[in-house]
Parts: structure tokens; C-alpha cells; sequence
């Protein structure tokens, strides 16, 4: 084997040569320069610089347990998002899981732990105790909504893998994250029977609330449900009620807050993207509805919804760029776009790095729940 700098790199975080070249933010003719790179050893100083500057240590691990106020687990983790916004507000990971490898290998990376997998095929009772349950969902329908068997009526989806650890391990609190389509999802039973389970379960449940990124300090037009709940077992009869945080537009937030100075020109979408993407606008047009792709500037207030799907062709929302075809948002756009620090480690492909982002939340929103929990909480002893 040739142990030049970027054979021991890739070897020692996993990269394969397109991972290594979209993290070193290589344009598509310079990738092919890496597998010469190894063969030969002959370096380019810049690249080494950018080798070298890779964290030595997982960036976002667990504070001191000591410095900590709570314990939280993670679920459906995706690459801890939320469990960023809680950590920031003094929690503790006592266990994650998150199925999806790519998002695995984020995690660990930035974490330094790899979260469980399926957890589906986890005993709830091998769960450590612990103070918060922290989970954002898939959406699905409950076969048996209607028959109002309470419990049982979650069987067979994936948010009765979080009621059940609920009902074994009574954790102080929870909070649940979910597209904003689930208050109307099957005609509302959905919403419906998730939250009479809670209630079963014994959890004071306020009326759970859209929050908006962009009312929370991120250029993005982004909207989510959060359900949030607290152990009845540590509240008086008589209590006050909860209030979700508002947030408030920020004139001062714009998109030129999150872009790159200088960017690669693989970014900028092809004339044949763009022929396509500006066809498919008229023809929504002409149908009287607003579909179709976005573009955005430096000035504009926030972007559309960034989703899973944004490596396919970047639609919802591209860049303007002058005397160019606009360009697709990087990476590290994302990320700031969703909250996520400057320190967060990217060591996938910008393709998975476009999904992880799109699936994830945006934490400026988490860690202003995360805030107002607490404050509920500490008003009734119950940390």
C-alpha cells in the first residue's frame, strides 16, 4: 500500500475518492486528480492544509456528564439535530438510533458514538433511564385508527416503538418533531391517535404547534409540528399550562447570511437543468398553479423548504448567480440553513450530505423548545 497523506486519510475516516473530493470542495475535473494523488504521493500543499485541518476529535460529543442538567436518548437520530438543540440547553445523550448508514457515519463523526440501528428490533427495557425522549418520526397511517383501543392502536408503526419505550422507561418529558402535513394526515386520525395514546400513557400533552425557521433566526421557510409532553407523575392537578416558544421575523436574517464567499463551479446547474426546470414552471403556470423551481439571492428574506429530494435538481430553491445559470445551494449551505455549526463534520457525498440536511430539522428551532421544556420543567422540581 502507498502510505501517502490521502491513502492513511481515506483509510482512517472511510472516505471513498467522490467523498474525499466533495469534502476538499474539488471542482469534477480535479477528482480524478486524487487517485494520482495516491499513486504517485505527490501532493498540492492546499490539499494537505485541508487534510490536516480534519478534527482530531468529534467536535459535538458529550459535554462532561457533571456540567450537564439532564439525560436525553435519541431516536430516529437522522445526524442529531435535535439532539443538538437539547444538548445546547444542558442535556446528556444516554442512547441513540438512527438506521440509515450514511447518517450513521455522520453521526459518529461528529458525536463519536454510532446510534443503534432498526429500532424496531430493540427491547425497551435495554434502554437507559433517562430524563427526555427525543424523536422526529416518520409520518404513517394507523391501520386500526377508529377502533379506539388506545395503546394498541399504534401497533405496527414506527411511533409505537416510541410509545412503548415511553410506557417502560416514564421519562420526565418528550419532545416529537413531524412534518407540518401530519395535523391533516388520513383526515386527521393520525395526529388524533398519536395524541390519545400519550394521554394514555399519563402525559399532560399541550396542543401541539407549527413552528417556522424562519421565526427563529434561519433564512428558511420551513415549517414542522412539534409535540411536546411531561409525566403527569411529577405535576400538580393545578398547573400552568405550557407555551410553545413564537419566535419573530428578524428583518436582519437574510440568505446572504448563510452563502459561501466562493463557490465551485460544479454547483451551477447545466443549460439543459435549467431549460427543464423553466419549461416545467410555464406548464404549472398555465395550469393556474405555483409549482415549479425557485430562485433566490443575497437579499431575499429566506429560501423555500430545503427536502430530502434537494440533490436531484436543487428546484426548491437555487441561487442566483450573475451572468450564469443559478447554482444549487453547497453542503455547508445547508447545514448553516438548518442551524448546524461551522465546526459540523461533512464526511459523506455531497448527494447523501443534500439528504441528510433535507431530512434533518433546523436545530435554531429544537433548542428554543428545548429552552421553554426546561423552564416548565425546573417550575415543578422536575429535574
Amino acid at each position: 500500500m502507498n502510505n501517502n497523506e490521502i491513502s492513511l486519510f481515506r483509510e482512517k475516516h472511510g472516505f471513498s475518492r467522490k467523498e474525499l473530493a466533495d469534502f476538499l470542495g474539488l471542482e469534477r475535473e480535479e477528482e480524478k486528480m486524487i487517485a494520482e494523488w495516491e499513486k504517485t504521493g505527490i501532493i498540492p500543499s492546499q490539499i494537505l492544509t485541508k487534510l490536516s485541518s480534519f478534527p482530531k476529535e468529534p467536535p459535538l460529543k458529550n459535554p462532561d456528564r457533571s456540567m450537564c442538567r439532564f439525560t436525553q436518548i435519541d431516536l430516529f437520530a437522522g445526524i442529531g439535530g435535535i439532539r443538538q438543540g437539547f444538548q445546547r440547553q444542558g442535556g446528556y445523550t444516554v442512547y441513540s438510533s438512527e438506521w440509515d448508514k450514511h447518517a450513521q457515519r455522520t453521526y459518529a463523526a461528529n458525536f463519536g458514538e454510532i446510534p443503534d440501528g432498526d429500532i424496531t428490533k430493540v427491547d425497551e427495557n435495554s434502554i437507559p433511564d433517562h430524563d427526555i425522549l427525543l424523536g422526529g418520526f416518520p409520518c404513517q397511517p394507523f391501520s386500526q385508527a377508529g377502533l379506539k383501543r388506545g395503546f394498541e392502536d399504534a401497533r405496527g408503526t414506527l411511533f409505537f416503538d416510541i410509545a412503548r419505550i415511553i410506557k417502560a422507561k416514564r421519562p420526565k418529558a418528550f419532545m416529537l418533531e413531524n412534518v407540518k402535513q401530519l395535523r391533516g394526515h388520513d383526515k386527521g386520525k393520525t395526529l388524533k391517535v398519536i395524541l390519545s395514546v400519550l394521554n394514555e400513557l399519563g402525559y399532560y400533552v399541550p396542543t401541539p404547534q407549527v413552528l417556522n425557521a424562519y421565526h427563529f433566526g434561519a433564512p428558511q421557510n420551513r415549517e414542522r409540528i412539534i409535540i411536546v409532553g411531561f409525566n403527569e407523575d411529577y405535576l400538580p392537578d393545578l398547573r400552568e399550562p405550557f407555551e410553545y416558544p413564537t419566535g419573530c421575523v428578524d428583518e436582519s436574517v437574510k440568505v446572504g447570511n448563510i452563502l459561501e464567499k466562493t463557490v465551485p463551479d460544479k454547483f451551477t446547474i447545466s443549460d439543459r437543468l435549467y431549460a427543464g426546470h423553466i419549461a416545467r414552471k410555464a406548464m404549472h403556470e398555465k395550469k393556474g398553479n405555483g409549482f415549479g423551481f425557485c430562485v433566490f439571492n443575497a437579499d431575499s428574506p429566506y429560501t423555500s423548504t430545503i427536502s430530502a429530494r434537494y440533490y436531484k435538481d436543487g428546484s426548491e430553491a437555487l441561487i442566483e448567480q450573475e451572468g450564469k445559470n443559478p447554482r444549487m445551494l453547497t453542503p455547508r449551505e445547508c447545514a448553516r440553513l438548518q442551524g448546524f455549526p461551522e465546526n459540523f463534520i461533512i464526511p459523506v457525498s455531497n448527494t447523501q450530505a443534500y439528504k441528510q440536511f433535507g431530512n434533518s430539522v433546523c436545530i435554531n428551532v429544537i433548542e428554543a423548545v428545548a429552552k421553554a421544556m426546561i423552564q416548565y420543567m425546573e417550575l415543578y422540581n422536575m429535574l
